[in-house]
């Protein structure tokens, strides 16, 4: 099986050692994202924007895989809090359509750089 390194310059650089995606066979596995402004690397503030900038930045590395939210399999999203998931909810519904992908949502006592929220994901790309 191939396996190939997924990179969009619309989406943070990675800041450890990782890769923003990897691409085997058809599976596109993606790290996670937390909610830096790709331009500046600073967080954005305000939980609701860090929910968005978190897709946007998945939606980046999504199409410079090939793919769109729809081929997302697998979703799993860490939050510090999980009084947010409201929230996250609300702002998922304007990425997604049904069927949604299968979610798994997980409170964290702390994520890096003080986020409030991280995503990562699987996708299949026919």
């Amino acid at each position: 099986m191939s396996k190939s390194v997924i990179t969009s310059d619309k989406a943070p650089a990675a800041i450890g050692t990782y890769s923003q995606a990897i691409k085997a066979g058809n599976t596109v596995y993606l790290s996670g994202q937390i909610p830096l402004d790709p331009k500046t690397m600073e967080l954005v503030e305000g939980f609701e924007a860090q929910t968005v900038q978190v897709f946007e930045n998945l939606k980046s590395v999504i199409e410079a895989a090939g793919g769109s939210f729809k081929d997302v399999v697998k979703l799993n999203i860490f939050l510090t809090d999980l009084s947010h998931f409201a929230t996250v909810n609300e702002v998922m519904g304007r990425y997604f359509q049904q069927p949604y992908p299968a979610r798994a949502a997980i409170g964290v006592a702390a994520l890096p750089k003080g986020a409030q929220v991280e995503m990562d994901g699987i996708l299949v790309i026919d």
